[in-house]
């Protein structure tokens, strides 16, 4: 913007400036070139284009083009533009001789140049066939890659959840332990109780029957033992009354 307000205040070279800048930024400047015609236009005569005649038939019919060379080269010589010297002869000899190697050897010139241009081309076309495989071959690498990517949440979705799995079952196996512990140290409070309670079942028991054998007198076993051996007797009389029966 600075630039071209300094060129518009510059004069008309800076005028003539910013319209040689505005033509080279024009659309039409940035519109693409049309390819080259690979083979050239009609010619008539080996060197008149076929356009000129078609341009001038509608206003100066068939004869129009050969009476304007005609009368062209006639205004030439009679006003002396062109000079008939020995140059002349010197080019004119030079022309045939070139028309005749044209047309001598021009075709077998053209099919070398079109073999040559078509190796090219085949080359080029070769170059342009491993750059489009290449470049495809990156594509899908590059597809390949996204959907890798993509995959790859999953992936640490799954390794997230293992390892809350891996925790969870740490802190189970924890637990259980704990557990596990806490009941062996109450299975042994309650088997500590058992023994003590046992233990103090046992004391009584021996303390009572130590007391009870203690306290029978002679007189008493006697008369304890007179009686079982009376019981028995009358047990074996009873024994003995079912087995004859």
């Amino acid at each position: 913007m600075f630039f071209s307000n300094a060129v518009k205040s510059s004069g008309p070279l800076g005028a003539g400036l910013v319209q040689l800048s505005h033509l080279h930024t024009s659309p039409n400047s940035q519109a693409p070139v049309p390819a080259l015609p690979e083979k050239g236009g009609k010619t008539r005569h080996g060197i008149i284009p076929e356009e000129i005649f078609q341009l001038l038939y509608p206003k100066t019919g068939v004869t129009g083009p050969y009476m304007l060379g005609a009368g062209l080269l006639t205004y030439i010589l009679s006003k002396e533009i062109y000079i008939i010297n020995h140059e002349t002869f010197a080019a004119a000899c030079m022309g045939t001789v070139i028309i005749y190697g044209v047309r001598k050897f021009g075709p077998d010139v053209a099919a070398f140049a079109d073999k040559l241009n078509e190796e090219k081309v085949q080359k080029a076309q070769e170059v342009k066939d491993l750059a489009m495989t290449s470049l495809a071959q990156a594509v899908l690498d590059e597809k390949k890659e996204q959907w890798r990517a993509e995959g790859r949440q999953m992936l640490f979705d799954a390794k997230r959840n293992n390892v809350a799995m891996l925790l969870e079952t740490n802190r189970r196996e924890r637990v259980h332990m704990v557990t596990n512990e806490v009941k062996k140290r109450l299975d042994y409070q309650i088997a500590l109780q058992t023994l003590h309670r046992r233990m103090e079942q046992e004391h009584m028991v021996n303390w009572v029957e130590k007391n009870v054998v203690t306290s029978i007198t002679p007189q008493q076993e006697k008369t304890s033992i007179a009686k079982c051996i009376t019981d028995l007797k009358l047990l074996a009389k009873v024994q003995q009354a079912k087995a004859t029966v």
